[in-house]
């Protein structure tokens, strides 16, 4: 597990291409045979990638959480960014087809995955909640954007207040239609939670500029697929491909609402 300490606006005056992705982009989530974990202190937000290769892999329990288990304190959100999986919670299996989610509450012993990538989001839990698989058919999907933004989109909800329920966690998943590049835009920030995006689907040899910083002093990172950007409460988070894509959302912080957000005109971005 790598750990990251948080991080403040004003440090990113000056900052080098490589100091910002050291300080937020996790690069190497992804390694077969391999469960690799990123604590970020920015609200305690744990990511990781899972990639079985000759058979399961289990959630392991780092050092740095100081627990007896993995989600002795936490509770977790596993997205299948791969082809059909299985995920294993304590004796109980869950399948997954691409882009399928499935909540683990508080207090489950034992995680174990089977299959091809599975993209993994973590937050500190005071309360339990049941295990709870999710489709896409589940999910709550709101149409944004159109064609002639080239940010035709469709959102889809996981965790959040009116379906999965949870301590912390606000989980989702959007697709692009093909032909759009933009997502988020006209952009937003959170005051009270730290989000993440995990790209994903993303054709090899193809980016995604993902904008970061604060709304007058914007920073770009050049990011690949199955790349992960975690967004302090004070900085935008947008972006734009070079081939349409889908990425994961994910928040944790004070509150759940989804519309607690302080938009940004684009006009007002520097």
């Amino acid at each position: 597990m790598e750990v990251r300490h948080a991080t403040a606006p004003d440090q990113i005056a000056g900052a080098s291409t490589d100091w910002l992705r050291r300080r937020f982009l996790a690069e190497q989530l992804f390694v077969p045979g391999e469960v690799r974990l990123l604590y970020s202190h920015e609200d305690r937000i744990v990511v990781g990638g899972a990639m079985p290769q000759d058979g399961p892999l289990r959630l392991h329990t780092p050092d740095p959480l100081r627990s007896e288990y993995f989600l002795e304190r936490r509770e977790l959100g596993v997205v299948n960014v791969g082809g059909p999986g299985t995920v294993t919670v304590d004796g109980t299996a869950y399948p997954l087809a691409p882009k399928e989610c499935v909540y683990v509450g508080r207090g489950a012993r034992e995680v174990e995955f089977e299959g091809d990538a599975f993209y993994l989001v973590s937050t500190p839990a005071h309360a339990t909640f049941p295990t709870v698989a999710a489709t896409l058919d589940d999910a709550e999907p709101v149409r944004l954007g159109g064609r002639d933004g080239s940010n035709e989109r469709t959102i889809y909800k996981y965790v959040h207040a009116k379906g999965i329920r949870s301590c912390q966690l606000v989980l989702g998943v959007t697709v692009l239609e093909p032909g759009s590049m933009w997502n988020t835009m006209p952009c937003h920030t959170h005051e009270r939670r730290t989000e993440v995006y995990l790209y994903f689907d993303l054709p090899p040899g193809e980016r995604v500029i993902h904008l970061m910083g604060r709304p007058d002093e914007t920073r770009n990172l050049v990011v690949a697929d199955r790349q992960a950007v975690v967004s302090p409460s004070w900085s935008v988070h947008c972006g734009f491909g070079t081939k349409s894509y889908s990425f994961v959302w994910a928040m944790g912080g004070e509150n759940q609402a989804f519309e607690d957000m302080e938009q940004v005109e684009i006009g007002e971005m520097r």
